[in-house]
């Protein structure tokens, strides 16, 4: 198991990577301020469940076969872009209908989980960073690198949910503000949108270019 000075060291920098503008973090933000806190929660805890997904593949190996095989690497890659692209037509498609203020039937916190799940799932940037990251961590002196691999994941993760919770929380506040001015519904969704389009168009350039996969 890793020692506690490098379990605190590791979730220091954890901190920091999550805290640094990125997908995730941007669409957790995105998501809030269209549709809510309960909306941005959900597609959180999501993205946080599709980190452990790519943790476990860190932890046996198997993110580095993906990594050796450029066909596959590039399908997931544009597979992600092509994820956030529908997602970002649906919201602008949505006329305001997925913000809070429109009053509809509420939307089930389990569509916005796995949108969150699938968008960090299928983009292996995001296993091939743990790949690189966990294992500075690990030491094969303390025992199993696999296994301390897969705790100083977990600890990511779960410092990942409460960030993302705050994040959450604060954007979905300043959505509703925003929501009570007669005809922001629309903008919203359509800045939502835009958000994801412009992250799906930013995945798909950087897996056309060459050298970048």
């Amino acid at each position: 198991m890793p020692s506690l000075d490098t379990l605190l060291a590791f979730l220091g920098i954890s901190i920091l990577i999550t805290l640094a503008p990125g997908p995730d973090n941007l669409m957790v933000i995105g998501r809030s301020l269209a549709r809510g806190q309960r909306a941005g929660l959900a597609f959180g805890l999501g993205c946080a469940a599709g980190c452990v997904t790519h943790i476990a593949w860190a932890s046996l190996g198997v993110a580095a076969l993906v990594r050796a095989s450029s066909g596959l690497f590039l399908a997931i890659k544009l597979a992600g872009a092509a994820w956030l692209l529908w997602l970002g037509i649906q919201a602008l498609r949505s006329g305001g209908s997925l913000t809070p203020a429109a009053g509809g039937a509420p939307r089930s916190g389990l569509q916005d989980f796995r949108q969150g799940f699938v968008a960090n799932a299928l983009n292996p940037k995001v296993g091939l960073f743990f790949l690189a990251f966990l294992p500075q961590f690990a030491d094969p002196a303390r025992g199993p690198v696999s296994l301390q691999m897969l705790v100083l994941g977990l600890v990511f993760a779960a410092q990942t949910i409460l960030i993302f919770g705050a994040m959450a929380l604060a954007a979905g506040h300043l959505g509703r503000l925003l929501a009570r001015r007669p005809g922001m519904g629309p903008w919203l969704d359509r800045l939502c949108g835009l958000l994801f389009i412009g992250l799906a168009a930013h995945l798909a350039g950087d897996s056309l270019t060459p050298n970048k996969h």
